[in-house]
């Protein structure tokens, strides 16, 4: 067993984990958690089948990882919804998503649906989500420390910096720079997927807690707007007696 694959194990293994974390904390279906639970899920098979584990024909692993490609960029798009600041920064994110899936079928297209189309559409891609991870992780982290909350969003946010940061780099020595060290950036690929894994499962236990509190005080105030309507009838009611 080879030192590539030994950390290619360990980072399979840390793939599992926030799909575990978001089945456990029962986020699977909170907000825009369910594209976070596929991407992994993705991700997370992907890694399973390369390092045959289990014995899979060659054209599957390479149709899975074109297909990984092209559903990575939508799905993280999907999930980073979650940190818009305002409604209207919603609705112009989830206008992003539509523009690149029609920019994927425009290059599925043209070039058909191999290396070559996924490697033009990650680009463009990894780009665009780089750029919403910089703004997402200042505005988090300005939050966290100034306030002294949503240090999940914070946590979570930073793993998606880290991570993206590093496919970037993965993909422009990989497919951008003719290097003799592109088997290194396999290495370089599990050791950012481990600990952006363990960082983003510490993010989905933390913002838990906090989807917890903030479901606690909607049923509290939903309570009271019951008790304190029927208040206000009665005494409405009893000033019409007289």
């Amino acid at each position: 067993m080879t030192w590539y694959t030994v950390v290619g194990i360990i980072s399979t293994i840390a793939l599992s984990l926030p799909v575990i974390s978001i089945l456990t904390f029962r986020l699977a279906w909170y907000k825009s958690f369910p594209a976070l639970l596929v991407y992994y899920l993705i991700v997370f098979g992907f890694n399973f089948v390369s390092l045959n584990f289990i014995r899979v024909d060659k054209n599957f692993i390479y149709y899975y990882g074109v297909a990984n490609n092209f559903l990575d960029m939508p799905l993280m798009f999907s999930f980073m919804t979650y940190f818009s600041k305002t409604a209207l920064f919603r609705k112009r994110m989830k206008l992003v998503i539509p523009v690149f899936l029609l920019f994927e079928i425009i290059v599925i297209a043209l070039y058909g649906f191999n290396v070559r189309s996924s490697v033009i559409v990650v680009g463009p891609g990894l780009l665009t989500v780089l750029v919403f991870s910089v703004v997402f992780f200042v505005h988090q982290v300005k939050i966290t420390i100034i306030h002294q909350k949503a240090a999940g969003k914070a946590f979570i946010v930073t793993s998606l910096l880290f991570a993206y940061g590093g496919y970037s780099f993965i993909y422009v020595v990989y497919y951008l720079i003719d290097t003799p060290y592109k088997a290194d950036t396999f290495l370089v690929y599990y050791l950012v997927n481990i600990f952006s894994s363990l960082v983003i499962s510490t993010g989905i236990f933390l913002e838990r807690k906090r989807v917890q509190q903030l479901a606690e005080l909607q049923v509290t105030r939903q309570e009271l707007k019951v008790i304190y309507g029927r208040a206000e009838t009665n005494t409405a009611a009893s000033l019409k007696r007289p």
